[in-house]
């Protein structure tokens, strides 16, 4: 007998079923993510030639057996956004799906490999490009052109009604859309502030830095000329995004508001936007569109600016954690099924026969 070899055999006995538990946790892991990341709905890579140019985008298409569907185009907001926003936009894809709608997205110019710099863009090209892709899609047997429309988020606020004025749309899905360029700056520096707890010193040298923004941009300042007004330090302000903003401040949606008369508008607003005004953008969007009868506004009292859930926002691992095990789940309550029952609400039927 040797006794002393049973402790070493009983501690490698639980040493092998402690890693055959991890391993097993593990793939329940990842089978959970690789399930809560399977969408119903089918994709494929796409190419949209445009202005000399090619978007490349997808196409995510219901798996109804159905031949012909209508279509949701998307339209980014502000910064490098790719055709999915880093996935962010497959459980509104799926959402649209399930009311019998494809989607469609790109990736902006100069992301994920694609050609050009969406920072020489104005709110002009942005909408060319997407009444391109409308075009393109028009072309295609499996899309209903007769039921084609526009989602947008944020800065795309300025080109939805500029996509309207250039081909017809069906419907207008407009997610915490601001209405002025210049007013949206201000209000959303002051809310940034104000969530810090800014002294009125440091709220003060924000607002005469602001202030000085727009002279130089209404003097059409080179960015040399800015960095030589900030002392020197840009403070990250590229020349790119100089030029960008160069272009594009002086947008104002309210005039161009009025090419979405008579279409059917979902307006999505957040109660925590401190990028958005969202007050001033509702009684705008009411303003012009209310009288028609066309327009639906809906609140998400929990949501942030990009209408995920506010308490989930506020902690990047429960972001991280929320994105991989239950990414359906970072959207305010309500959110998908209320974009899911408006595109059931505006559909006529249409074509859409198996």
């Amino acid at each position: 007998m040797h006794p002393k070899i049973q402790p070493r055999r009983r501690g490698l006995r639980i040493a092998v079923w402690s890693l055959v538990a991890a391993l097993v946790v593990a793939a329940g892991l990842v089978g959970v993510v690789l399930w809560q990341h399977s969408y119903a709905m089918d994709e494929q890579r796409v190419s949209i030639r445009h202005g000399g140019h090619t978007l490349t985008g997808v196409l995510a298409t219901p798996q109804d057996g159905r031949k012909h569907h209508g279509l949701v185009v998307y339209v980014h907001g502000d910064g490098p956004v790719d055709a999915t926003h880093d996935d962010g936009y497959r459980p509104m894809w799926e959402a649209n799906a399930e009311a019998g709608y494809a989607s469609l997205s790109w990736d902006k110019p100069g992301v994920a490999g694609a050609p050009g710099n969406w920072l020489g863009q104005s709110m002009d090209d942005r909408a060319d490009e997407a009444a391109a892709a409308i075009a393109w899609a028009r072309n295609r047997p499996d899309i209903d052109g007769d039921r084609i429309g526009l989602w947008g988020v944020s800065q795309a606020g300025w080109v939805l009604p500029k996509v309207a004025a250039k081909t017809p749309v069906s419907f207008v899905i407009a997610v915490s859309p601001a209405i002025n360029w210049l007013q949206q700056g201000r209000y959303n520096l002051l809310a940034e502030l104000r969530a810090d707890d800014a002294s009125a010193g440091r709220t003060n040298a924000a607002i005469a830095k602001s202030d000085t923004t727009r002279r130089l941009l209404e003097r059409h300042a080179t960015f040399e000329e800015y960095v030589k007004a900030m002392g020197g330090d840009a403070d990250g302000m590229t020349a790119d995004r100089w030029g960008f903003i160069s272009k594009n401040y002086t947008a104002d949606a309210t005039q161009d508001l009025r090419a979405l008369r008579g279409v059917p508008v979902l307006l999505a607003l957040a109660g925590h936007d401190i990028n958005v005004d969202t007050a001033d953008t509702e009684r705008v969007y009411r303003e012009v569109l209310g009288a028609g009868g066309a327009l639906t506004a809906k609140r998400y009292p929990d949501a942030t600016h990009s209408l995920v859930k506010r308490s989930i926002e506020q902690s990047d691992l429960k972001i991280t954690l929320t994105a991989l095990f239950s990414p359906r789940s970072l959207f305010a309550d309500g959110f998908l099924d209320g974009q899911r029952e408006f595109l059931k609400d505006v559909d006529q039927g249409g074509d859409a026969t198996p």
